[in-house]
């Protein structure tokens, strides 16, 4: 059977994520969305999405196929019965279509002709960008059962503390040196050739995935994600970094998001908490205006390749999108369009051949290519996006 993922209702909900990548390619737990249907499948995925991101995240079609919406997040339950679907089936949750199955060339836009199937167990959505961080803890939990069935752990070097051992997993490669592990409130993933340098001080769930750093004396609350290539410094508390970004150095990073190739300046920090403890509203792209959250803590929600300054402060509940440059005194304002440059004093464009310049070396320096396909989707946002800038 061939399996593709699709984007779903939710995709517009998960901006400014999505503008550079599939819903599937959201990084939730230790895995991607994509990455954890195809270890339950034992099979590759494609994917539908925006016309502008096909031609990286290619649609690959055969006669029969299982469409999945991405926004679900895979178990073994659900897992089974999509495998099972048949011709005129689809599997629901409540109103949402979980999976169907399609011939090729087959445009499915009405299932009131399919034979509808509710799932009645337990799944996890993703239908907000907060949902990725509020969620993490239950998705670290189910992807550390995933990957770590059935495996022994590498051993747990003799300068390390720890609390709850067991439920700690280490991969081959990685480095720990005089750190503190506490699992007791979740479990400790460690990536392949990741580092946990000396003084780190761990409370899980924590996914800390391949060639990613935790600094010295570095203060992680879980549930937090760090993506591959990623290097933490100071205060983190239940953040997911989707990978290849930096927050290097001391500062407060919470109940926040970050996309790839971020970094935060040096004492960089953002309010998670109102002052009055209000419900924390955020930006809303479908509405065009700040949508309640029905969350007391929301903090940064920072697109790819965006990036600030030292002692950048960020309000509670701020969205940056993507590409932008903030550097200055005072808060920005809480929601920062994409391709903007400045700060608390006024933003202006941040133009595509000055921000190209600076991807190309940010990337070079991970030994990743910035690809004309990459360009011609950051073009894609330059020019989506322009009705939020001030030109």
């Amino acid at each position: 059977m061939n399996y593709i993922l699709f984007d779903g209702p939710y995709r517009n909900n998960l901006l400014p994520f999505t503008f550079t990548r599939p819903v599937a390619d959201i990084r939730v737990g230790i895995l991607t969305i994509r990455q954890k249907w195809e270890s339950y499948l034992e099979y590759t995925t494609t994917t539908v999405t925006e016309d502008y991101l096909a031609d990286k995240f290619p649609m690959v079609e055969m006669e029969e196929n299982i469409m999945i919406n991405a926004s679900f997040l895979p178990n073994m339950e659900v897992v089974e019965v999509v495998k099972n679907l048949n011709y005129n089936q689809a599997l629901f949750k409540g109103e949402d279509v979980i999976a169907f199955f399609a011939k090729e060339g087959e445009e499915v836009s009405d299932f009131s002709t399919f034979e509808a199937i509710e799932f009645e167990g337990e799944i996890l959505k993703i239908e907000h960008t907060w949902d990725i961080f509020s969620k993490n803890g239950e998705a670290i939990a189910e992807d550390f059962s995933l990957i770590t069935n059935g495996r022994k752990s590498e051993p747990i070097p003799s300068t390390v503390n720890t609390v709850n051992p067991e439920n700690i997993f280490i991969e081959k490669g990685a480095t720990l040196n005089f750190a503190t592990l506490n699992a007791s409130t979740g479990p400790i993933y460690i990536g392949r050739d990741s580092e946990v340098m000396e003084g780190a001080l761990v409370r899980g769930p924590l996914a800390l995935c391949n060639n990613s750093t935790l600094k010295l004396g570095a203060k992680v609350y879980g549930p937090t994600t760090v993506g591959p290539h990623s290097k933490i410094g100071g205060e983190v508390s239940n953040s997911v970094i989707f990978g290849f970004s930096n927050k290097g150095h001391d500062g407060f990073l919470g109940n926040s998001v970050l996309g790839e190739w971020c970094n935060l300046g040096a004492d960089t920090n953002n309010s998670n908490l109102k002052n009055n403890y209000a419900e924390v509203r955020l930006w809303d792209y479908n509405t065009e205006g700040f949508a309640k959250t029905g969350l007391q803590f929301c903090g940064l929600m920072m697109g790819d390749h965006s990036k600030c300054g030292i002692n950048t402060m960020f309000n509670t509940g701020t969205v940056v999108g993507v590409s932008a440059n903030i550097f200055g005194s005072g808060f920005p304002r809480n929601f920062v369009p994409s391709f903007s440059w400045g700060g608390h004093s006024g933003f202006v464009t941040y133009k595509t051949n000055k921000a190209f310049e600076v991807a190309e070396v940010v990337m070079g320096r991970r030994k990743e290519e910035f690809t004309d396909l990459d360009k011609a989707i950051l073009e894609h946002i330059f020019e989506e996006t322009k009705q939020y800038r001030r030109e």
